[in-house]
């Protein structure tokens, strides 16, 4: 997904530097892959917080209970969890960023937008 979404990204760039562009398919296209990400983002976020969860639960038991079984669980867990949050991190702030590229495509298909 990362390498898809950011060759998607240059793609859009490419095409806002293109003025032979048909700007207003552009903004359908790009509307529908926005909702497309939106989604991945929302699944990555539910697996996240559910791993961070099972992450928290694991090294709780493991202090309260004091069993060492469980402690490579949690390390597990733990170095897992690092991944799935630097992945979601990526997907927040490039997903941001395509809002930032919808507002100038639409910009150049209505001559308005929020963008400055």
């Amino acid at each position: 997904m990362t390498k898809y979404l950011t060759e998607y990204r240059k793609y859009i760039l490419s095409c806002l530097e293109n003025e032979n562009c048909d700007f207003k398919q552009l903004l359908d296209y790009h509307t529908e892959k926005i909702r497309f990400f939106q989604h991945e983002r929302l699944i990555h976020l539910i697996v996240t917080v559910l791993f961070a969860l099972c992450t928290v639960g694991v090294l709780t038991a493991v202090a309260i209970t004091q069993t060492l079984v469980l402690i490579p669980l949690g390390v597990l867990l733990l170095v897992l969890l690092i991944p799935y949050i630097k992945h979601y991190y990526f997907l927040e702030n490039t997903v941001q960023l395509l809002y930032k590229d919808y507002d100038k495509i639409y910009k150049k298909v209505y001559g308005f937008s929020q963008e400055a």
